[in-house]
């Protein structure tokens, strides 16, 4: 099979295209031809050992799959061959992702939702699940709630706006001046431009913050929180603004993603309802990952996919 396979940590260059033995999958797990795969933050963090998830290389980066199971292994079930699935297997351990064939557990996967194709689905699980996991499992949104989604154009960003409002709540988002239009389309019932204003000078009586900045990003929504409310990062906060969340009865959760198939199911369900989208910018061929990565610094709208 081809794959991606890095033999040293560095730029985007250090992604090369290889030829590497199909795996077999191993009890409880399937194997899945690829038909497109999701690239994250944590995917170039770990490429460029700004992040050393998987220590020294050589190794695949990539977590989000989508694709068809070829061949199930010993004590697999809930599936047959010929299924259409996605998911995020294995996180934070090596998946393998950006590759013609993966091994996942079969318990990590859900059916792919008819109403989208392998591209928009192969995009959905590491940030789908990043929002899901901090407003529905962490902070457990509910109708009526006031939520502020910063980076709102953003992979994460943009799901947890839909998901926050299909849960009822009223969303407050903040973007830059470029994507306002973008973000209003989503849902959002307010957006500010954080290039031209300070949030935290105009918005209040939040609920609910997911802050994916840290620093002093996070003091600043610890001030448009609500006495009692929830502040989720995803970077984590300073000791200060951790005493001043604890002074105010502001409930801190910091969240790290994990494989989740009942979350998976449940923003299936969301885009089966016309609830939920997955915006895609761009498609890369899988020999251009490298070019992948690059781009995605530029912080484009949404996501992007390799194409496989």
């Amino acid at each position: 099979m081809r794959a991606i396979v890095q033999t040293s940590v560095g730029g985007p260059e250090v992604l090369t295209i290889a030829d590497r033995p199909a795996p077999e999958p191993a009890r409880g797990e399937v194997l899945v031809r690829v038909h497109a795969a999701g690239i994250n933050p944590v995917d170039t963090a770990v490429r460029s050992g700004a992040y050393p998830l998987l220590g020294e290389p050589p190794f695949t980066v990539g977590w989000d799959i989508a694709g068809v199971i070829e061949k199930l292994g010993p004590e697999a079930s809930g599936f047959a061959v010929g299924d259409e699935v996605f998911g995020m297997p294995l996180f934070p351990r090596e998946a393998g992702a950006y590759a013609e064939l993966v091994t996942a557990p079969a318990n990590e996967l859900v059916l792919k939702p008819t109403g989208i194709d392998h591209i928009h689905a192969g995009a959905l699980p590491l940030a789908g699940l990043t929002a899901w996991q901090g407003l529905v499992g962490a902070a457990q949104v509910r109708s009526g709630q006031r939520v502020l989604v910063q980076a709102a154009a953003g992979g994460v960003g943009h799901l947890a706006v839909q998901i926050a409002k299909a849960r009822g709540a009223y969303v407050v988002a903040t973007t830059s001046s470029s994507k306002l239009d973008f973000v209003r389309g989503l849902g959002a019932d307010e957006v500010v431009d954080y290039t031209t204003t300070r949030f935290s000078d105009v918005v209040s009586d939040i609920d609910i913050v997911l802050e994916p900045i840290g620093g002093e990003n996070a003091e600043q929504a610890l001030k448009v929180l609500k006495d009692g409310g929830t502040l989720v990062s995803l970077l984590g906060i300073s000791d200060k603004a951790k005493a001043e969340a604890r002074a105010r009865g502001i409930r801190h959760e910091h969240i790290s993603v994990v494989p989740d198939q009942a979350g998976l199911g449940e923003l299936a369900k969301l885009i089966e309802a016309g609830k939920l989208s997955v915006h895609v910018s761009r498609i890369f061929p899988l020999e251009q990952a490298g070019e992948a990565h690059a781009f995605l610094a530029t912080r484009p709208t949404g996501k992007i996919a390799l194409e496989i």
